[in-house]
């Protein structure tokens, strides 16, 4: 029996752990929201090709190896973490209960609407809730969030934890791991993002994830097949490397000096391009007819010049995630390599802010 939920507890030590399909990150936070946050320490370790697919985890000893690996490099002190699984293994739905239930009652109440929204048997999944607050409907009513996830997805975070020496604690969902830190990152847009529509573009490996917030409430979201692994494969094509060998170079800057004009640059516009299109989704499924700010996240994010490429292409103001420009950061840490790993640090962040919950 898996001893923790889906949503987990305060816990008194907690450091994020985010597993994608190209790395392992961790991020520990230290502080409060009341006094400001600290960062204490973070760390990025490649994982093998194919380790991770679809966000599942395809080889688990090569992510548990690629966990030991980044835990080696954190340091000691941390033995719970926080994980997250993809939104596509998640099923998550808001219901309305009436206010005052007791615990029983409200799981009762759970698992009655889980039925009705649930395509598996209730023993074959981990199933949680969480009160979100008083519902909009009126007095006596609260509105509750209902997670839930087939046990095997689960387990397997657990064991990759458990095989590195961690106790998971925490099962978070990556999409609001990712909500939760870009609502460190509006507060710096002017006005705190107030009634602003903002495209949170996330461009991973293989998926680009658009999440359209307005007051820091998604109102759209979709996912499109587009990835910083298509530049490494015509990093390999160009250079005749594998596909191992042209993730390093891309990633340590030692490619030749025609990288920039012949690879870097057409795929920035092909990337801006995309954004473009998504936006454009956006218009032609919504009510909305525009979008106030692109925030860009994930790994390709930090690329030279690619918020004034996109912005370009969307006409629409573009900048970079970076979830810890308001955080005092720890005298271990180099400030312009946080700020240049920052944007592929969302998930983790959103993840390390678990600890602080109430």
């Amino acid at each position: 029996m898996i001893e923790f939920s889906l949503f987990g507890s305060k816990a008194r030590q907690l450091a994020g752990l985010d597993i994608s399909s190209s790395s392992v990150k961790m991020v520990e936070l230290s502080g409060s929201e009341k006094d400001g946050y600290r960062i204490e320490r973070y760390v990025i370790e490649t994982l093998p090709r194919d380790a991770v697919v679809d966000g599942n985890v395809a080889n688990l000893d090569a992510v548990s190896e690629g966990v030991r690996r980044a835990l080696r490099r954190f340091g000691p002190g941390v033995r719970n973490v926080a994980m997250a699984l993809p939104a596509a293994s998640v099923i998550t739905k808001k219901i309305i209960l009436p206010d005052g239930l007791r615990e029983q009652e409200m799981e009762l109440q759970v698992e009655s609407e889980a039925n009705q929204y649930i395509p598996f048997a209730l023993d074959e999944v981990n199933l949680d809730f969480q009160v979100i607050g008083q519902a909009n409907s009126g007095a006596g009513e609260v509105e509750v969030l209902i997670a839930a996830s087939r046990k095997d997805k689960v387990e397997d975070r657990v064991a990759v934890a458990q095989a590195a020496g961690l106790k998971a604690t925490v099962i978070d969902v990556e999409s609001l791991a990712m909500e939760s830190a870009f609502d460190l990152v509006r507060r710096q847009l002017p006005g705190g993002g107030a009634e602003k529509v903002i495209a949170l573009i996330d461009i991973g490996a293989t998926v680009m994830n658009v999440t359209v917030l307005r007051n820091g409430q998604p109102v759209y979201s979709r996912e499109q097949a587009f990835g910083g692994a298509l530049l490494t494969q015509d990093v390999a094509r160009q250079y005749g490397m594998s596909v191992e060998e042209a993730e390093t170079a891309k990633r340590s800057g030692s490619l030749p000096d025609d990288y920039a004009r012949d690879l870097l640059r057409p795929f920035m516009d092909s990337l801006a391009l995309e954004v473009s299109r998504a936006l454009q989704f956006f218009f032609t499924s919504t009510q909305y007819n525009q979008v106030d700010y692109v925030v860009l996240a994930g790994g390709c994010a930090v690329m030279p010049g690619l918020a004034e490429v996109v912005g370009g292409r969307t006409q629409v103001e573009t900048v970079i995630a970076n979830p810890f420009a308001g955080m005092t950061l720890s005298s271990k840490l180099r400030p312009k390599s946080l700020a240049a790993d920052a944007p592929s640090l969302m998930v983790a962040c959103g993840l390390a802010l678990r600890r602080f919950d109430a």
